[in-house]
């Protein structure tokens, strides 16, 4: 049966959302009130390309086009509270993609900037940020290896795409006592935390498997 356009105007997406939030991410264990009130604020079908809008709330990634994809809802939310954002921080986003995890983010953290890669997605992302109410988000088209020293350093760092090794741009930008969460690898990846002291001194931690798109650099003008 074809999904109508009427069908789709009429869904009820609160509901949705509502039974993404519980059978996705409190069903499995997650119970930060911080994230879960962040993610009941986020409209994820708008994130989400028009063709696949109806799937927004499922529990599987999403292709966005240009070869990126939208992470499992799941995954966003580990990501989130793994990070351990607070109000006062500022936060580094490598990969903005469609928007999705930087709007989650805008409602814990004081300030978010994003890169993105793909000029396409950077302009798309940008817009639907403000048009959604994310006045602490600003994105920029750029190579998410390089940082963006200019803001540095950053109470958080969260990449939404795999580097082989984290960048070490990205671990000088992250200032002492801060946190990066990140999916590192090729053909095997793992989430890992790392975590720079007072010192400097940097910690690592996997948490799990996991399958991100790679994170490319940008073509040399």
């Amino acid at each position: 049966m074809a999904f109508s356009a009427f069908a789709l105007w009429a869904q009820d997406w609160g509901a949705e959302r509502d039974r993404m939030i519980r059978e996705q991410i409190e069903a499995r264990g997650m119970r930060e009130p911080k994230v879960l009130a962040a993610l009941r604020k986020v409209n994820r079908h708008w994130f989400v390309p028009e063709a696949y809008r109806k799937l927004a709330y499922q529990d599987h990634p999403l292709s966005i086009g240009h070869g990126q994809t939208i992470s499992q809802p799941y995954i966003v939310a580990l990501m989130t509270e793994l990070l351990e954002v607070e109000k006062n921080h500022r936060v580094l986003e490598i990969g903005t993609g469609s928007g999705y995890q930087a709007a989650v983010l805008s409602h814990v953290a004081g300030e978010v900037y994003s890169i993105e890669v793909v000029e396409d997605l950077a302009k798309t992302a940008s817009k639907l940020l403000q048009d959604q109410g994310c006045r602490n988000v600003t994105v920029r088209y750029g190579d998410g290896y390089a940082g963006w020293p200019d803001r540095a350093p950053f109470d958080r760092i969260i990449l939404t795409a795999a580097p082989p090794e984290i960048p070490s741009a990205l671990l000088e930008q992250l200032k002492p006592g801060g946190k990066l969460v990140a999916p590192v690898g090729r053909a095997d990846q793992e989430l890992v935390v790392v975590e720079k002291d007072r010192h400097g001194k940097l910690s690592r931690r996997p948490v799990i498997p996991v399958r991100f798109v790679p994170m490319i650099k940008k073509p040399a003008a």
